[in-house]
């Protein structure tokens, strides 16, 4: 088999040393993230979770590690506040293509930038996402539990129980209000949303949807689901 060079993308398993080792250029992988940071299966939605003003993409030569290869080239993309593990993903789908095409670019031309190593001392690990992590922990803060929100639409999707039914969170916001009460205490209901205390702030639920229910906002939820303040 004679290949000049090997490209992957979105690929969960560690290729073996005699597979990276058959094209002339070895194989190189579009990473969504900018390395060392967020190695690893979920790198887009680990970084809106952890509140990343910036992330970016990298293209890197894969060695035997996970994702531990040196890197050629990164691009970066700002992390907005309305950024969902969606978007950000289709975002730098975009960003991985665009990056891709200027390394085989550069490299067609011989100008191909060294490798440059990775410092390990910098690394963050992205764990592959669960659905018991979308359960949301009331005792959070407001800002951790809206930045989950967001990473994990449109998957695994966040929810908790109301009236002893499961309710999806698809969208949400912190409100700069006193919570008079413990986290998980409904303090607001109206068209604008459901205030919901939390450990640290107040939470506003905006988009929401009830088992074998589509999505909706939350004034459209009220209509026919009225939730009183204080539960």
């Amino acid at each position: 088999m004679h290949l000049d060079l090997m490209i992957v993308a979105a690929y969960g398993l560690i290729l073996p040393v005699e597979v990276l080792n058959i094209p002339r250029y070895g194989c190189w992988n579009i990473h969504a993230s900018l390395l060392p940071r967020w190695r690893g299966a979920a790198p887009v939605q680990r970084a809106i979770e952890a509140g990343d003003k910036e992330t970016g993409i990298s293209i890197m030569q894969m060695a035997t590690g996970l994702d531990t290869g040196p890197v050629f080239l990164q691009a970066v993309t700002p992390v907005t506040r309305t950024d969902t593990g969606g978007s950000l993903h289709d975002r730098l789908a975009q960003l991985g293509a665009a990056s891709l095409l200027d390394c085989l670019d550069m490299l067609a031309a011989g100008n191909m930038p060294e490798p440059v190593a990775q410092d390990d001392q910098l690394t963050l690990y992205a764990a592959k996402l669960d659905k018991a992590e979308a359960k949301i922990d009331w005792r959070q803060t407001a800002e951790i539990i809206e930045q989950r929100i967001r990473a994990f639409n449109p998957w695994p999707v966040c929810w908790f129980e109301l009236n002893g039914e499961r309710l999806r969170v698809w969208a949400a916001m912190v409100i700069n209000r006193d919570c008079p009460g413990p986290g998980g205490k409904i303090i607001a209901a109206d068209a604008e949303g459901i205030d919901i205390c939390t450990g640290e702030g107040v939470l506003r639920l905006l988009e929401v949807q009830k088992a074998g229910s589509k999505r909706m906002s939350v004034a459209d939820y009220l209509n026919a689901h009225p939730v009183q303040a204080g539960l």
